[in-house]
C-alpha cells in the first residue's frame, strides 16, 4: 500500500490499535495499542501479515523501545465463548487502552467495528495496518506477542503444533481435536470443523466484561509498556 502514514492529524497523540487472533480456534485473542513518537522511523514497519516472523521480533524490540506508550492485553478463550470474538475483540482493545501510561487524544483502529472508549474520538480503518504506523505497530505487538503466548502453550499442549500454527484452524489441527480433543485454551462456540463459522461476528450492545473472579495482580514491566490479561491477570507499571 505503500508508505506508512505518521499520523491522521498532525499536532495530536494518536493511538493505533489492532489485534491479533479473531479467528483462530485456541487460544485468546490480544490486542495492541500504541503511541508513536513524531519522527518514529522503523524502515519495513507493515501490517503483521506482510511481514517475516524474524522481522516482526525486530521491529517490537524497536517499537517497545521507542514509542511513547505501549501496552498489549489478552481476552481468553472462556470470556470469547461467552461473550462472542468480536465484543472480546473489541475489550481487548479497550483493556489496552486503558493500561497505556499515556492518555491519547484520537484513536485509529483497524477495521470496521468498535465501540466508543470513554470520550475518545475514534475512526476505523479498514486494513489500516497497512496505511499508519501507529496502527501497524499495534499489529506488530499483538502478534508477536500472542505467537509468544501459542509458543509457551505448546509445551503445555504438545499435540497440536501450536508453536506452528499459532492455533488457527489448519487441517492438521483440526485432525488433532479430532484425535486428542479439546484443551482449555480451545474456543468451545467456535466450529472445529471445517463449516462457516456462525453467529460470532455480530454486532451486539458492548457492556465491557467485569469479573470478579479475575485474579489481578501488578508488577514491573518497562518505563512505557504494559501486558494485561482479561480471566487472567494484569500487568502494569
Amino acid at each position: 500500500m505503500g508508505k506508512l502514514r505518521p499520523y491522521l492529524e498532525k499536532g495530536r497523540l494518536e493511538a493505533g490499535c489492532d489485534e491479533a487472533g479473531r479467528g483462530c480456534l485456541a487460544g485468546p485473542v490480544f490486542a495492541a495499542a500504541v503511541i508513536l513518537p513524531l519522527g518514529f522511523r522503523c524502515p519495513g514497519l507493515n501490517d503483521s501479515k506482510q511481514v517475516l516472523p524474524e522481522e516482526r521480533e525486530k521491529y517490537r524490540g524497536i517499537i517497545e523501545k521507542h514509542a511513547l506508550a505501549w501496552s498489549v492485553a489478552r481476552v481468553d478463550a472462556p470470556v470469547i465463548d461467552r461473550i462472542n470474538i468480536l465484543r472480546a475483540s473489541i475489550q481487548a482493545m479497550h483493556n489496552a487502552l486503558k493500561a497505556l501510561s499515556i492518555r491519547p487524544d484520537f484513536i485509529l483502529v483497524d477495521g470496521n467495528r468498535f465501540y466508543p472508549f470513554e470520550d475518545i474520538c475514534h475512526e476505523c480503518v479498514i486494513q489500516g495496518d497497512g496505511y499508519y504506523r501507529s496502527i501497524a505497530a499495534a499489529s506488530i505487538l499483538a502478534k508477536t506477542h500472542r505467537d509468544e503466548y501459542m509458543r509457551s502453550m505448546h509445551e503445555t499442549y504438545p499435540a497440536y503444533s501450536w508453536h506452528q500454527n499459532k492455533g488457527y484452524g489448519t487441517i492438521f489441527h483440526r485432525s488433532m481435536i479430532a484425535n486428542h480433543g479439546y484443551t482449555p485454551e480451545h474456543r468451545m462456540t467456535f466450529r472445529h470443523t471445517p463449516v462457516h463459522q456462525l453467529e460470532l461476528f455480530e454486532e451486539e450492545e458492548f457492556n465491557e466484561v467485569d469479573d470478579n473472579s479475575a485474579e489481578v495482580t501488578s508488577a514491573p514491566l518497562s518505563d512505557h509498556g504494559s501486558i494485561c490479561v482479561e480471566e487472567a491477570s494484569l500487568i502494569t507499571t
